[in-house]
């Protein structure tokens, strides 16, 4: 078939698509095809749409059905019900991670029970650089380039233990493919090395775990490793006694590897490697409820103190419920995902509870539960902060990690060590860490008794000005100076008391949100606005 006959055009922006694409409208919610019509009058769900065109109505959807505000109620609440599905917020944008950053050149190991060759980690470039085997006492291992499809023993059985590591591996790098990149993992471009522990008997023992972080430990510097996120337990220590695996993560962390460990799933007091590995940073789970409102995120209920992973307590938290992973390729509920969504693009309301049952987000895709996906987030996390600072070892990472954390309302810290961390925080700490003083900020805008400061790490800048509500977003703004390489400063005189909207504008025409600041509203244009709070009633001004 020709190009010409192989592409149409989308009702809605009358960009090129194929007819797959744009009809995939079919599969979006209700809310999303009523908003679609709403701004496209006429435009009915059999005309089509291209994924941009329904991807900014769901998001606008989603950002509509709270106040518009991020910390002023956005989203309070999701009930697991028919509304839900297609309603699972990207990762990315929950965790306010900078969309500048992918983990391009890091290499992110994964241990898990076993895993599926996604074609979110294969395509348009295969990122698997390795399949490892490490569940019996010989390991076996599979190298693969950029332009191999790769295959490994079992790769399409469809087994049960293949669904959790292709969970895990996708929720930290996958690139959103069958998406088009709506939900995507927080380092879509990092390469991958996935190593399995599982037996055949569905069994992982601590000398499999050992063997897989050996095994690592020994082909890191060939694959270019930097970061092992686990989201597996082996089997019950002793308290204070010395097992293979923590011994096996301390060499890894001592050799400049970052480990990341799950904290748990059951609540069950009982110590099991590796999270009782002490160079590791453990990983309970937090509960954001979907939205992006600090005040309405609470502990995942199994983030206990020696919990099911092992660790006596969690050093940070990060998303447990409502994490968006795929569905396993061949599997009973692929092939019953495909026919769901077939049902609803044809109108059929009777599918709707069923949708919500499986918590399918698209044919492709659903929403999960359980920290096991808190750690790959975690490590995708960290595969970013080493794209912008590749100096970065682990102790400091760690440092940086827990500095970019957050709070959670009413939990006792020994259930949430420092709190949930935030994906656009830790970058711009690892940025800054590169540098002087003047960089080592944790968070910006830097709000003083008289003056509000800005800071942004912005390299590709000739110049920086910062526009805000404060003036009624004057033309003019203020001007940032550069108070070393890469590193920009601006003071405002502190205004009354309110909540003020602002933004960087770069060389005069790039608009760019403050990501070492997760408080954000829609800015009404399909992005969002930063924001502060003014100073105390009557004083103050500009």
């Amino acid at each position: 078939m020709s190009k010409a006959r192989s592409t149409e055009s989308c009702a809605l922006c009358s960009t090129a698509a194929t007819p797959s694409a744009l009809a995939e409208v079919g599969w979006a919610d209700g809310a999303t095809i009523q908003r679609l019509a709403l701004d496209h009058p006429g435009w009915r769900r059999e005309d089509g749409g291209c994924p941009a065109c329904v991807q900014q109505a769901l998001l606008i959807t989603l950002v509509e059905r709270g106040e518009g505000e991020f910390h002023e109620g956005l989203q309070r609440g999701w009930p697991l019900d028919a509304e839900a599905a297609f309603g699972a917020i990207p990762t990315p944008l929950r965790m306010h991670a900078d969309p500048r950053l992918s983990g391009q050149g890091v290499t992110l190991a994964l241990v898990d029970s076993a895993f599926h060759p996604h074609p979110d980690l294969t395509r348009p470039r295969n990122r698997i650089r390795a399949w490892v085997d490490a569940s019996g006492p010989i390991v076996r291992a599979l190298r693969f380039g950029p332009d191999d499809e790769p295959r490994w023993p079992g790769w399409n059985e469809a087994r049960p233990a293949q669904w959790h590591g292709l969970m895990t591996s996708v929720v930290a790098a996958g690139n959103g493919r069958s998406s088009h990149g709506l939900y995507r993992g927080l380092a879509p471009q990092a390469d991958l090395v996935l190593v399995q522990a599982m037996d055949e008997r569905g069994r992982i023992g601590n000398e499999a775990i050992a063997r897989a972080l050996v095994w690592l430990e020994q082909h890191a510097e060939s694959l270019g490793v930097r970061v092992v996120s686990l989201s597996l337990g082996g089997e019950p220590v002793e308290p204070l006694a010395g097992n293979p695996v923590d011994a096996a993560v301390q060499r890894l962390v001592t050799s400049g590897i970052s480990v990341i460990v799950a904290a748990g799933n059951d609540g069950e007091r009982r110590l099991v490697p590796p999270g009782t590995a002490p160079l590791a940073v453990t990983v309970g789970g937090v509960d954001d409820r979907n939205t992006f409102d600090h005040a309405e995120t609470a502990l995942w209920h199994s983030s206990y103190g020696e919990t099911a992973f092992g660790a006596t307590k969690p050093e940070i938290v990060a998303p447990s419920l409502w994490v968006v992973a795929p569905v396993l390729p061949g599997s009973e509920l692929a092939q019953e995902a495909a026919e769901l969504f077939r049902r609803r693009a044809e109108g059929d309301p009777s599918v709707e509870a069923r949708l919500a049952e499986t918590k399918l987000v698209t044919p492709h895709y659903q929403h999960v539960e359980g920290t096991s996906f808190a750690a790959p987030i975690t490590a995708g996390i960290v595969a970013t902060m080493l794209e912008t600072n590749a100096a970065l070892q682990p102790r400091r990472l760690r440092e940086l990690l827990v500095a970019a954390c957050r709070a959670v309302p009413g939990a006792p810290a020994e259930r949430q060590g420092a709190g949930a961390v935030s994906a656009g925080r830790a970058t711009a700490l690892a940025r800054g860490d590169r540098h002087g003083a003047s960089a080592d900020f944790t968070h910006s805008p830097l709000v003083g008794d008289d003056r509000v400061r800005f800071m942004l790490h912005e390299h590709a800048a000739g110049s920086v000005r910062v526009l805000g509500s404060w003036d009624g977003w004057a033309e003019s703004g203020i001007e940032a100076s550069q108070v070393e390489p890469g590193v920009w400063q601006a003071e405002l005189v502190r205004p009354l008391a309110g909540r003020y909207a602002y933004k960087f504008q770069l060389d005069g025409a790039r608009w760019l949100v403050d990501h070492a600041n997760p408080a954000r509203a829609h800015d009404g244009f399909g992005g969002f606005n930063s924001l502060f709070d003014g100073c105390i009633e009557g004083s103050g001004g500009q």
